[in-house]
């Protein structure tokens, strides 16, 4: 009789919930295609450099909510913002996002100019988030 491993779900869903949380703290999950925007954004990053969804997921330069924890530990996983979030992190994590960001691998609120903004012109404006290819 051969023994079969059977893998342990629970890293898989600590890496979903954790990237749904950054994803949440920097949309509000305002809208679908804001949600389905940002998390795009993660896929192209890691499809360029190589890095771990969970990685980039963890990049304060990438994410500025990243810098407030509290702002990241005050969500309520129950909403139905924060479950939109798990559903696209979850198809993205499957392989099944498309892209919608048009190859952005930076973003910016539409209220903040950041320095390295001010001289590129952004691919796509989605409610209030300027992505950058």
């Amino acid at each position: 009789m051969q023994l079969e491993l059977i893998k342990n779900t629970d890293e898989n869903k600590r890496i979903t919930y954790k990237i749904a949380r950054v994803v949440y703290s920097e949309t509000r999950a305002i809208s679908l295609p804001a949600v389905e925007a940002i998390t795009s954004m993660i896929k192209n990053i890691s499809c360029r450099s190589g890095r771990t969804f969970e990685d980039i997921a963890n990049d304060a330069d990438i994410f500025p909510a990243l810098r407030n924890k509290e702002k990241i530990a005050d969500i309520d996983i129950n909403s139905r913002g924060f479950q939109m979030c798990l559903r696209v992190v979850s198809r993205m994590i499957k392989g099944g996002l498309i892209d919608a960001c048009n190859g952005a691998t930076r973003f910016h609120h539409a209220e903040e100019m950041p320095i390295w903004a001010q001289s590129i012109g952004y691919v796509a404006d989605i409610d209030g988030l300027l992505f950058y290819a």
